[in-house]
């Protein structure tokens, strides 16, 4: 009896609708004020309707129901959304959610638009005065949504998730994380990437040069499509020892036409590659034996 007990609590424990994200391929903004109030506890998603005025409309008018707190309500009394927060608190991809709210400068433009747009003080002055969202207030005492929340402390099965908790492996998932090498490299990635900080700063650390006039550009390896060959990439450490030339290309085959052609590499970090910088000046190539 007691094993069936702990089964049960713990196919309850994973039972739980937990909030989708971009990756199961749901839509990036929410439809109800109840998915509204699980986007809360994900901090990769959470910022999104600060960085879009756009988004930004929906969340307040969906903020002003009360099926939004009802919702909130519901989902603190679940431990899997308590450990769904701490998973996302300490996924990388949190730290790309939101530093564009202070890196990127799209974000200040989308808000200095819409400050100036009389359609958007209108939207925000349109939720706060519609009669049906004060109807909805009016009838809350009443409103079924409020009194499953209220008699959630009779409950049995909520208690039982809560003691199953310590088996969720959401939880476990939380409590490996912080010995997991892997969260604190993704976080250092997050960091070195430069889409992490808004389009502008992925043209500042990747900077590229026109093709204008180099033969064969479209054939190199470093040609970013048909703007430009890269420079170096400030935040790739790798890129620093592309810094360290040496002088001269590769020649042409016979008979093919001139191509641009990107001189070797020196790496400063290879012990073969400072025994080339010492050759012969014009050493003879070795002949096939017959």
């Amino acid at each position: 009896m007691k094993l069936k007990t702990l089964t049960l609590g713990l196919a309850l424990s994973l039972a739980v609708a937990m909030p989708a994200t971009a990756a199961d391929g749901a839509p990036a903004m929410p439809n109800s004020p109840e998915a509204w109030a699980a986007q809360m506890w994900d901090f990769t998603r959470n910022p999104n309707m600060l960085k879009d005025p756009k988004q930004f409309v929906p969340f307040v008018s969906s903020a002003l129901e009360p099926s939004f707190y009802t919702g909130l309500g519901m989902q603190m009394l679940d431990p899997a959304m308590w450990a769904f927060m701490t998973n996302s608190m300490m996924s990388p991809a949190a730290y790309s959610a939101w530093m564009p709210l202070l890196t990127d400068p799209n974000v200040y433009m989308k808000w200095l638009a819409a400050s100036l747009d009389p359609n958007f003080y209108t939207a925000l002055l349109t939720q706060f005065t519609d009669p049906g969202k004060m109807m909805r207030w009016m009838m809350a005492p009443i409103d079924p949504k409020l009194w499953s929340l209220m008699l959630q402390g009779l409950n049995p099965a909520v208690y039982l998730k809560w003691m199953m908790a310590p088996l969720d492996p959401r939880w476990l998932q939380a409590g490996v994380n912080t010995i997991n090498p892997n969260m604190y490299l993704g976080w250092l990635g997050a960091m070195m990437n430069p889409t992490s900080y808004g389009d502008l700063w992925k043209g500042f650390l990747a900077p590229t040069v026109p093709t204008t006039g180099i033969p064969g550009a479209a054939a190199n390896p470093w040609t970013a499509g048909s703007y430009g060959v890269p420079t170096i990439n400030w935040a790739d450490p790798n890129a620093w020892s592309q810094l360290f030339q040496v002088p001269g290309s590769v020649p042409a085959a016979a008979g093919a036409p001139p191509a641009y052609q990107a001189p070797p590499v020196f790496n400063p970090f290879d012990p073969n590659a400072w025994q080339q910088l010492w050759q012969y000046p014009a050493a003879p190539a070795a002949e096939p034996k017959k």
